[in-house]
């Protein structure tokens, strides 16, 4: 073999070789971003009740007026098993109310089997609450307990729109076979009245409602789901109750998470997540449902910052444009005003009253 031959030889090795070379640097580029080996497992769900009143965009569910179990932290996490928190009551405010007249002492368990199969009226959340021979307190019904009296109640608005007639009287008809099954007699408030009470409330809501979102787009490398949780995690986010989800949970037990976050929730159920690439993920707040004192928006923004720099990505709106810091400062100075309305009304974000009638 000549010497021109050999040299050639080698000059077409040197150039398969960084052909290869160069299309494993491309794949390997092209892979989305993963968790550190050394990060810790996902988290495990957080207890039901730091995801109730959650994001209608989501997986939020409404509010009631049962009492349900008490999530604390720390050394009363412990007892908080067998702790029952007491739910937001029937209010004039946001309710229609009927008295129901008995006419002697009632047991619990009869109330309770009086009680309709269904705790709605439409798409309104029905409640009945009796009056405790023991406390002078209303209640929701229980077993070994004695009531002197019971009211039922329906909801004039929530996000479904205003309470209208035919769930008005659907709310008749569940309230009084309620009191015959007691031997009671139920008052009920005039019909047209609370309609038009109710489109006022709904009016209000409407115009006194606010959910807003960031969506946190890669600029380069995609990501995978087990680098956003990770990413997620560092900021105090831990996994929600459906894959693809992570919340921010509140200060205060039981009150909803202070911010939810979300990406694809295929992507997050696929065999082998860390191969799936996620280019874009969303930051939600549902301002009514979380607490004024715990800043939410400005820790929203923090967080998206904070997760755009670490991530290589950017912040943009619904229409794909970028979300610039003085934007932000005249979306916080709206939403003060926005808590001082509700304020104003005895609705305050976050306050039982705020997060039924904004469910």
């Amino acid at each position: 073999m000549s010497t021109l031959q050999i040299s050639l030889a080698v000059a077409g090795g040197l150039v398969l070789a960084g052909v290869v070379a160069h299309s494993a640097w491309t794949s390997r580029k092209s892979l989305p971003k993963r968790a550190t080996p050394e990060a810790a497992p996902l988290m495990p769900q957080e207890p039901a009740a730091q995801e109730a009143a959650y994001d209608p965009l989501l997986d939020r569910q409404e509010p009631g007026f049962d009492t349900g179990p008490d999530s604390d932290s720390g050394l009363a996490s412990l007892s908080s098993l067998t702790t029952l928190e007491k739910k937001p009551g029937l209010d004039a405010l946001i309710d229609v109310i009927a008295p129901v007249v008995v006419e002697s002492v009632v047991s619990g368990e009869a109330a309770l089997a009086a009680m309709p199969s269904t705790r709605r009226a439409g798409s309104k959340p029905f409640a009945v609450e009796g009056l405790s021979v023991v406390t002078g307190e209303w209640e929701t019904p229980a077993p070994g307990q004695r009531y002197s009296a019971f009211q039922a109640g329906v909801q004039l608005a929530n996000r479904t729109g205003a309470l209208n007639q035919i769930e008005y009287s659907e709310f008749v008809m569940k309230a009084q076979a309620f009191a015959d099954a007691l031997s009671g007699e139920p008052e009920f408030p005039e019909m047209l009245d609370e309609v038009a009470r109710a489109r006022e409330l709904d009016q209000f809501a409407s115009a006194h409602d606010a959910q807003l979102s960031f969506t946190l787009r890669a600029v380069s490398t995609a990501w995978s789901p087990g680098y956003v949780q990770q990413s997620a995690a560092r900021l105090g986010f831990v996994a929600g109750s459906i894959p693809g989800r992570m919340v921010l949970p509140a200060g205060q037990s039981g009150h909803a998470p202070i911010l939810g976050l979300a990406f694809d929730t295929q992507a997050a159920m696929a065999d082998d997540p860390e191969q799936t690439a996620l280019r874009e993920l969303t930051l939600s707040l549902d301002v009514p449902q979380v607490l004024r004192a715990e800043q939410p928006f400005a820790r929203m923004c923090e967080a998206a910052m904070a997760l755009a720099a670490s991530m290589d990505g950017v912040i943009i709106d619904d229409n794909g444009q970028l979300i610039r810091p003085e934007a932000m400062e005249a979306i916080h100075a709206d939403l003060e005003q926005l808590y001082d309305t509700l304020d104003g009304r005895d609705l305050s974000a976050g306050s039982a009253l705020g997060r039924r009638l904004f469910s």
